[in-house]
């Protein structure tokens, strides 16, 4: 049995290392060590998920390896919290995010990769897929009671969905209950203030970040 700090260092490895059974390996003595649970995900796995987040952005390494890294850092975290009571894991959660391509766009590269790397940082992600009607988006949002509602458009043609999302959620009364990330080739930072939204991501990496700032704004 190591050290807290041997077994977060095991944590990150195997997130670095794509090296499943060392994960499983980490995470079993995580809870033997009674390891806060947060601290192990968020200094552990989410250390080792912020190193293969950079080495994304660098190119040095591709969806694929990302996809392998989200599983590993899931099965983890399944172990790390198995025991504990729903109230509990949801605490451990960074947030709850829905995300989709908007209405009449088909693109769905970018997007699938912004979830991956949501997963893997620790976020609880629902995938509604491309072309997502704004009226679904919001009635899946108030369904689901998630936290931040992330948009994908990768046409200036479907552009205006974004906006219909925010216009849905001001009719609805619910506004304020949701922040909205927005991205897309096409899509600027000065488009998604001029609609009212709450975030704008160029990528991957920059949505992680995005959206741990906007839970932090939530749970202020």
């Amino acid at each position: 049995m190591g050290t807290k700090e041997e077994v977060l260092a095991k944590l990150k490895t195997c997130i670095e290392e794509l090296d499943e059974d060392l994960g499983t390996e980490a995470a079993k003595e995580a809870v033997e060590l009674g390891l806060d649970p947060i601290e192990a995900i968020s200094k552990g796995l989410g250390a080792g998920m912020q190193t293969q987040s950079d080495l994304f952005d660098e190119g040095e390494v591709f969806v694929p390896q990302l996809v392998v890294a989200a599983d590993i850092f899931e099965n983890a975290v399944g172990i790390i919290t198995a025991d504990l009571s729903e109230e509990a894991r949801s605490a451990t959660s960074m947030g709850k995010v829905l995300i989709c391509t908007v209405e009449s766009d088909i693109h769905d590269i970018g997007k699938n990769i912004v979830k991956t790397m949501l997963s893997a940082s620790g976020f609880e992600v629902i995938d509604l897929g491309r072309d997502v009607s704004s009226a679904e988006v919001v009635a899946k949002a108030e369904e689901l009671k998630v936290d931040i509602i992330a948009g994908a458009a990768l046409m200036t043609t479907t552009m205006p969905a974004q906006r219909d999302i925010i216009n849905l959620l001001e009719e609805d009364g619910v506004r304020d209950q949701y922040k909205c990330m927005f991205g897309g080739a096409p899509v600027s930072p000065e488009w998604v203030k001029s609609i009212g939204a709450d975030a704008y991501a160029e990528n991957a990496a920059e949505a992680i970040d995005q959206a741990k700032r906007l839970m932090a704004e939530l749970r202020a």
